[in-house]
């Protein structure tokens, strides 16, 4: 899945050539210690093991970083599918917590539902040891740069 999909220019402010061979996630997300595991078609995969500084004082994993492990699979894989100049940016996110994450290995997973002109429908799905955690819903506007 390491590859530049149809229509996506290689060398857009999206996607990269061996983005997803880079683990690295920029931002918050990378401060966390989320790695990006594939991207590309327009989905993408990112891995996070929860530690106890990611936890609640109710002593699950803290709904802000699944927000944020939901928010940015959806943003790479909006990034899969745009082109020069064009720069995703969250305009509305939905999270649906299903069940207390634990300290462990999370696999989160998102991709594109409906690519328009201007705006950018994505899902994502977190799971822990083969349970739903969350689900998420965002729709991602298309900036020029």
């Amino acid at each position: 899945m390491h590859r530049r999909p149809v229509g996506c220019p290689a060398h857009g402010t999206g996607y990269r050539p061996g983005m997803a061979d880079d683990a690295a996630v920029g931002g918050f997300a990378g401060r966390l210690g989320a790695a990006l595991q594939e991207a590309g078609d327009g989905a993408a995969t990112l891995a996070f093991d929860a530690g106890d500084e990611h936890l609640n004082p109710a002593g699950t994993l803290h709904g802000g970083v699944l927000a944020t492990l939901v928010d940015t699979v959806m943003g790479q894989a909006v990034r899969t599918t745009t082109g020069d100049g064009e720069v995703p940016a969250t305009s509305q996110l939905t999270v649906t917590y299903l069940r207390p994450g634990r300290p462990g290995r999370l696999d989160v997973r998102g991709r594109v539902r409906t690519r328009g002109e201007h705006l950018t429908i994505c899902e994502a799905d977190v799971e822990q040891d083969g349970k739903a955690v969350a689900h998420a819903v965002a729709t991602f506007a298309l900036l020029e740069r």
